[in-house]
Formats: C-alpha cells, sequence, structure tokens
C-alpha cells in the first residue's frame, strides 16, 4: 500500500493529521482527517463522462455523522441512522462543503460527482465541521478528478478578545464570534457564521485570520497530493463549443441585450421575456444557419440549439456586468447603494400570536410566530449533541414565489439552509429569561432577491407584533460584486437582484441591530477578492442595514406592551427538589389530575436550582387555580394555621381528615366540637363533609398532626372541662382474654418445619 500522511500544527498545538491510501481505495480519492480522537473520512468519486445534455457542474455532497462514533445508539425503532438531519445538511451542503467545493471544479467539466464525509470516531471535545471541508478537499486533490484546489476550511472564533482557530465545543459556549472560513491559499471562498453584535472590523480580522490558518493546511494538502502521485489529473470532453456560432450569438445579441440591461426595467418577469426573446429570435432568424452549423459539427439541431442557450446565456452577463461598470446602471435601473421600496405591515393574520408582512421589491415574506410552553421545545439528539431548542425558524419557499408551475414536495436543502441563517440572526435576541419556547415561520410569497434577508426582517416584525420583549431588532442585508481585471475595477451592490446574484461575483449576506452584526453568509464566485473590496462592501452593507432598520421601526417602534389575547401566558417558579415527585404524583396522577381539572397545562424540569415549574393557559383563573393547587402541595403545614378539610375515613373515636394535598391527620372525637360526644353517630359528620380545623402541634418524633375543630368556635358560656377518666387497667379492660384457661393438649406429633 502506498500510504502518505501529512501533518499539520493548529496555533495553539494540536495536530491534525491526514491520511491517504490506507482506506477506500477504490474511491477516487479518500482521506481520512484526525484531529484529537476525532476522525472523518472523506471519499469522492466521479463519473468518466457527462450525461449528455448537461450543462452544470452535477455535485452531490453528503455528511454523516455516525452515532457508534460517540458510543451512543441512534433513536427510533430501528436503532440505526436514517435520513440526514438538518444539522448534517447544513454541514453538507448548505452550510459548509458543497459551497467551498462547488466554485473550484473547471466551469466545463459536467461529470456526475459525489463526496461521502462521514464522522467514524469522535469524543465530543473537538468540533468535527473544522476538519470535515478539509478532508474533503484533500481527498479531492488526492484524486484524479479535475479541480483547482487544494482548499480548506476552519472555525474562527473569537473567545475573550482572542482568535481560536477550530476550538471546541466548550471554548464555543464562550465566543461572541463564530465563522466557518473555506479558502484556497489565495482567496476566499466561503464565510457563515453568527455573532453577538460584534462591529464589522472584527468580523473582518476574525476572516483574516481564519485564512492565515487555511494557508499551510493547503500548502501541505498540495505535498500529500504530490507524494500520492496525483498530479496529473484525468482528461475529459465534456463541451462541444463552436467559436464560429458563439461569435454569431455575440453579434447578433450583445447590443439588444445591453439595451435591455440599461431600460431600467422593474418588472422581473418582463424582463425575462425580453432578454429570452432576443435569444428566441436568434433562433428563429439563423435557423438555416444552425442547421449548417449542425451538419458541419457532427451533431444534431438541438444540440445546436442548447449552444446557442449557453452563448446567450454568456452575453447576457456580459451586458450586465458593463452596464454596471461603465455606466453605473443596474437591470431595474437602481443605483449601485440604493434599495428597493419597502412596506410592512404587521398584525396582518388574526390567528397566529404574531404575524407581519415585509415586503421589498419584488421579495416578500409573510412571517408568523407562535408561542408555546417548555413542551413545545425541539429535541436535538445527534450523535455529539443532545439538548433542546427553545427558538425555531423555518423558512419555506413555495414554486408560486417566482411564479413556477410545478408541486412543492416537501423542505429541500436550501430552505433549510436558508431558514438556518435566518434563525442565527434573530435567536440571540430573544431574552434568555424569556419563558416561552418560540416558533417563526416564515413563507415566501414572493421572491427576486434575497428571501433569507426578507424573513429576518419579517420575523423581526412578527416576533414585537407577538408582544416578544426583543432585546432588539434585527434587519438584514444582501450585497452583490461585479468586478473585472483581479478586483481593479469594481461595483458593490446594494439588494442584488436574483439575476444580480446569478451573473455576478458575490452573494454576500449580512445581519444586525443598530449595535452590531449577528450573522453572516458570503460566497465568493471570482478570484482575487481583496480585503479592501471585503471591508467596503461591510461598510455599504451597514448603511443599507440601518436603512432597513428604520423602515421596521416605523412599522413597528417597539414590542407590543403585552401578549395577544389568545395567546398562552405562562407563570414559573420554583419548587424545592424533593417535593417534585409529590407534585407528580404516582404514575403522573395529581398533575394530569391538575391539568385535568383546571385546565391548565403544567411542565416540570429540574435544575440547579430546584424544580422548575411552569404553567401555561389563556385563561387567567385556571392558571391561578392550578398554581394555588401547587403550590398547596408543595406547602409545609404550620402549626397554629388554619386549614379547610375534607373528612377522608370516620372511626368510633374520630375521623381522619385531609388539610393540605397529601397531609392528613386525625380530628379526634373530643376535638370536634365543645359538646361531648360518646359516638361519631351523635357528630352527624360524613365522608367528604368540609371541617374548618386548626393545626395544635406536630409531634417532633412521629410526624402527626393534632388537629382540633372546636378550638376554633367560642368556648359556651360556663363551660365546665370534664373530669378526666381513670384510663382502666388492662386486665380490667380486657379480664376474659386474660382468663384464657388450661391450654388444650396437643395430638399428635409436632409438624416438622422446612
Amino acid at each position: 500500500m502506498n500510504i502518505v500522511t501529512k501533518e499539520i500544527a493548529l496555533p495553539d498545538g494540536r495536530v491534525i493529521k491526514l491520511e491517504t491510501g490506507k482506506l477506500a481505495k477504490q474511491a477516487d480519492g479518500a482521506v481520512m482527517a484526525t484531529l484529537g480522537n476525532t476522525m472523518i473520512l472523506a471519499t469522492v468519486c466521479s463519473a468518466k463522462d457527462a450525461v449528455p445534455g448537461t450543462d452544470f457542474m452535477p455535485l452531490t455532497v453528503e455528511y454523516k455523522e455516525k452515532f457508534a462514533s460517540a458510543g451512543r445508539f441512534p433513536g427510533g425503532f430501528t436503532r440505526r441512522e436514517g435520513k440526514a438531519s438538518d444539522y448534517e445538511i447544513l454541514i453538507a451542503r448548505a452550510r459548509l462543503i458543497d459551497r467551498a467545493l462547488r466554485p473550484l471544479f473547471p466551469s466545463n467539466y459536467h461529470a456526475e460527482t459525489f463526496v461521502n464525509v462521514t464522522m467514524y470516531s469522535a469524543d465530543g471535545i473537538d468540533m468535527p465541521e473544522s476538519i470535515a471541508g478539509l478532508a474533503a478537499g484533500a481527498a479531492l486533490a488526492c484524486s484524479d478528478i479535475p479541480f483547482e484546489g487544494p482548499v480548506s476550511e476552519v472555525r474562527v472564533a473569537r473567545v475573550d478578545g482572542k482568535m481560536v482557530i477550530n476550538p471546541t465545543f466548550e471554548q464555543c459556549e464562550h465566543a461572541d464570534l463564530e465563522l466557518m472560513v473555506a479558502a484556497t491559499y489565495d482567496n476566499i471562498m466561503m464565510v457563515e457564521g453568527e455573532m453577538k453584535e460584534v462591529p464589522e472590523s472584527v468580523m473582518l480580522e476574525a476572516i483574516k485570520a481564519a485564512h492565515e490558518a487555511i494557508k499551510p493546511q493547503c500548502l501541505a494538502i498540495d505535498e500529500m497530493m504530490k507524494a500520492y502521485g496525483k498530479e496529473t489529473k484525468r482528461e475529459y470532453c465534456h463541451e462541444v463549443n463552436d467559436e464560429e456560432l458563439k461569435q454569431a450569438v455575440h453579434d447578433y445579441s450583445y447590443a439588444r441585450a445591453y439595451a435591455q440591461a440599461t431600460s431600467a426595467d422593474t418588472d422581473k418577469h418582463h424582463r425575462e421575456e425580453m432578454f429570452s426573446q432576443i435569444r428566441e429570435d436568434f433562433k428563429a432568424e439563423k435557423a438555416e444557419y444552425m442547421a449548417q452549423r449542425a451538419e458541419a459539427l457532427g451533431i444534431d439541431i438541438d444540440e445546436v440549439a442548447a449552444l446557442v442557450d449557453r452563448y446567450y446565456h454568456d452575453v447576457e452577463k456580459e451586458a450586465m456586468r458593463r452596464a454596471v461598470l461603465d455606466e453605473g446602471k443596474r437591470l431595474d435601473g437602481r443605483k449601485t447603494t440604493e434599495i428597493r421600496p419597502i412596506w410592512c405591515e404587521v398584525g396582518y393574520l388574526p390567528g397566529p400570536h404574531g404575524s407581519s408582512i415585509f415586503t421589498r421589491g419584488e421579495t416578500q415574506s409573510l412571517s408568523t410566530v407562535t408561542l408555546g410552553t417548555s413542551r413545545d421545545d425541539k429535541i436535538i439528539d445527534e450523535a455529539l449533541i443532545q439538548g433542546t431548542d427553545k427558538f425555531l425558524l423555518h423558512y419555506n419557499f413555495p414554486p408560486f414565489s417566482t411564479g413556477e408551475a410545478k408541486a412543492q414536495r416537501g423542505v429541500g436543502r436550501r430552505e433549510i439552509g436558508h431558514g438556518n441563517l435566518a434563525c442565527r440572526a434573530l435567536k440571540n435576541m430573544i431574552p434568555e429569561d424569556f419563558p416561552y419556547t418560540v416558533r417563526v415561520v416564515s413563507d415566501i410569497l414572493e421572491s427576486n432577491g434575497s428571501s433569507s434577508m426578507a424573513t429576518v426582517c419579517a420575523g423581526t416584525l412578527a416576533l414585537m407584533d407577538a408582544g416578544v420583549p426583543m432585546k432588539k431588532p434585527v434587519s438584514g442585508i444582501a450585497m452583490g460584486l461585479i468586478s473585472e481585471n483581479q478586483g481593479k475595477n469594481y461595483a458593490i451592490l446594494s439588494d442584488i437582484l436574483g439575476d444580480e446574484d446569478h451573473l455576478g461575483d458575490m452573494d454576500f449576506k449580512t445581519t444586525g441591530t443598530k449595535d452590531g452584526l449577528t450573522a453572516c453568509q458570503m460566497d465568493i464566485k471570482v478570484d482575487g477578492l481583496s480585503y479592501e473590496i471585503l471591508e467596503n462592501a461591510l461598510a455599504q452593507a451597514h448603511e443599507a442595514r440601518m436603512y432597513i432598520l428604520g423602515k421596521i421601526l416605523e412599522c413597528m417602534p417597539e414590542p407590543r406592551a403585552d401578549l395577544k389575547p389568545h395567546a398562552p401566558r405562562i407563570v414559573s417558579f420554583y419548587i424545592p427538589k424533593d417535593m417534585i415527585g409529590a407534585v407528580i404524583g404516582p404514575g403522573g396522577k395529581i398533575i394530569q389530575g391538575i391539568q385535568a381539572e383546571t385546565g391548565a397545562v403544567i411542565s416540570i424540569d429540574e435544575d440547579e436550582k430546584g424544580g422548575k415549574v411552569e404553567v401555561a393557559s389563556n385563561n387567567g383563573e385556571s392558571m391561578q387555580a392550578a398554581i394555588a393547587k401547587i403550590k398547596a402541595i408543595v406547602a409545609l403545614p404550620e402549626v397554629g394555621e388554619e386549614y379547610d378539610s375534607v373528612v377522608k375515613s370516620l372511626m368510633p373515636y374520630g375521623c381522619f381528615v385531609e388539610f393540605m394535598p397529601g397531609k392528613e391527620g386525625l380530628l379526634h372525637i373530643s376535638e370536634i366540637d365543645w359538646k361531648r360526644y360518646e359516638t361519631m353517630e351523635e357528630t352527624g359528620i360524613k365522608e367528604g363533609d368540609h371541617i374548618r380545623i386548626k393545626l395544635l402541634e406536630i409531634d417532633p418524633k412521629t410526624g402527626k398532626f393534632r388537629l382540633s375543630a372546636k378550638a376554633l368556635k367560642e368556648k359556651p358560656e360556663g363551660y365546665v372541662e370534664p373530669e378526666k377518666r381513670e384510663r382502666p387497667r388492662r386486665e380490667d379492660r380486657d379480664g376474659a382474654k386474660l382468663d384464657r384457661g388450661p391450654r388444650p393438649e396437643r395430638r399428635g406429633p409436632r409438624p416438622e418445619r422446612h
């Protein structure tokens, strides 16, 4: 075996080990990356030929965490790993690996390519995502698949004011900034993360620190590739090209495409129709010419039509970019820093606990907020992460939002990724002591550019409409970039359209409050993005965010002072830990009974402070009734206090009464009234009767209660205490039993005991 290993030292002394040639040797490339006891295997396989008619990069990335890696069983009935969780999808596609790798494949490479990244060992100390991207980039480098790498990724966190590369789980808990950064030796490719209101300068510092840590990793991957003998990549031919046809398409359509690009057409669908008409006019007018090219190239006319589509796409891209760079004109006529018209509305839907509409140009989000109890928490059960989430954000992108006539088939990876970005933007603005579980749902009703940022804005409004006391409102903006000559000539675009995202060089989203950033996501599609451009983009994005934040505050200056009338009210309080069982009761009998009787929803959790009780109800009376019952259970009887008791059972010498939940005592016949009773029948007391009593004494040894009802009644005038009767001796009371007579004679032998 040709086993090659490389070691990469991290700034804090930890070492990442890369190994290839030992495992999964039938894959085109395979690398095991190890950090501490965390081991991740990345494999890549690519088809030798492209599927006919494919004009894009069909890349599929999958990330999987084996529960066995942490010595755990998977949940569910089958006890085996199933479909990818949201967390695994975010690492594989929407968040880390896919967005770092995809731009680095040659533009004319169209073979189906699969990257599988699997965590086989973990100790819960080091975060696996930190080396997942590194492993994938190394596996591609150690294969013969054409790839313009090497590329690697690191996580950077600011902990106690210092930048930490690939922090541990514990370190991340104390960080105020956490970013995932992917880069080649020369260029940043992808950034995503969350922050706790840090300034743009700190984010830029973190990106620089991450890039400096990535550079030695790229060098190590390059050395490993050479040592493994994979410098030479496979030859391929996935495109048929015709320079003559390409020039003909350009000559015919560029002037018309440029005119359309500078026409300030604000209607997305009309603009698309006008651009498409140019292409279709070429096909109609040049049908004979296209037939000649098909014959010359030895292909059919449909393949020539596909070439025309591809070449015209390049023309449209060039026209749009030149309009921006040469004349400063965008597709819809806006200036580079101009934001599309915004209108907002809150309380649009009467049913949810909060709702809003946020519309920016042709992008619209209808968002709702639902408030629930801890029973509504999302349960997290990953290989390394277990717990609950109290803040949920779900993003839906139906096809009708872009005018597409197709069915909506469940939640896609794109929706999970966009929802995660918006969730990270908002979650830290929910007060830690807010007792509710919060679910925000953003339904995108129109889309033409940055629906995830519209979700952040609509989510802020819906939360304030619901009466959630947000620390500060949050706004978001998507920025674009058009550049040429390695960034020497460039234009930064605020509030990009869908076409500007597709045809541009950067998609850069930032969210934040008036005091700092809360989340970001950046995809770079061009080499040579300088830190100067990045700094200018951040500054322009800040101005755009503040403008949008102003529009949000015009619509709703602050959260509502109270929840909506139909929203649940939650009261939380603590009880002693040793009283939790008493409130729950055997098999949950007590707590279920309180819920059934009052209609309130009760949950109890244990933490370091004791038993945390949450009582939720839409009705104030039912809530107070439930609270009273719980407090009565955990209350301690006090000598001298009066109680309303219920007769539970009758005895010849008195009755047993329950004067507090779970607290019973004997009310002796002599303590019922000042009148003397010989039998309980004379008292007229029956089971279920209510008697007001006073607690006279608690026996310190036995804990028994001495109760009295007559102590609460006025002593009759002239009352004389009865003489205490002398207690008869046992032999007098039970003489018959003592005089048993002679024992009968035993008959037969004593039986043996076994």
